[in-house]
């Protein structure tokens, strides 16, 4: 048994998460056991096998993956076993959804049910990103005692400049680990 420290990753549909590889490799590197979760969003662009190889752990996306060998209830297994729980990238869609207590895949439900702290890296478009309705779902998080690292500012994918972009990873796993140590 293993007294590393468990960080559930979720990796949302952005591309920054091609990101998560390397996130996965430093919080490695720090000490941490690291368990990916990915939304179906992430799945098309990066493959579980990537975050499994770099993890060295099972990769969970499917809230309802009709397994019948297991008695676990994977989202309440995984929130027990989260001493954090980081979400990079995280799209204005799941930030949308943990905001209004939506839990209708694996990450949010995971969410819902951790008592772990729960860190929040969001990358996104600069308009998305300083949208009203957005904001005011972070705020409402960080009410809730969620933290969050502020996306950096420089040119996004689409070509634009602003801020939006994914918190530079060195910032993302220091926080992990202030967090949690």
């Amino acid at each position: 048994m293993s007294n590393k420290k468990i960080v559930i990753l979720g990796v949302t549909g952005s591309i920054a998460a091609y990101k998560a590889g390397d996130i996965i490799r430093r919080l490695k590197d720090q000490g941490f056991r690291v368990i990916p979760v990915m939304t179906k969003g992430a799945l098309q662009f990066i493959t579980p096998l990537t975050l499994s190889s770099l993890s060295e752990e099972k990769v969970y996306s499917d809230m309802f993956s009709g397994r019948v060998d297991s008695w676990e209830i994977e989202h309440l297994d995984l929130a027990k076993q989260a001493d954090i729980l980081l979400i990079a990238p995280a799209t204005a869609n799941i930030i949308g959804k943990i905001a209004n207590g939506i839990a209708d895949d694996l990450l949010t439900a995971v969410s819902m049910a951790t008592k772990a702290p729960i860190l929040i890296a969001p990358a996104m478009n600069t308009q998305m990103y300083e949208n009203k309705i957005l904001q005011d779902n972070c705020t409402k998080l960080k009410n809730y005692g969620i933290t969050f690292l502020e996306p950096g500012t420089g040119k996004l994918a689409c070509g634009d400049i602003g801020k939006g972009h994914l918190a530079n990873v060195e910032d993302i796993v220091k926080k992990v680990a202030q967090i949690v140590k």
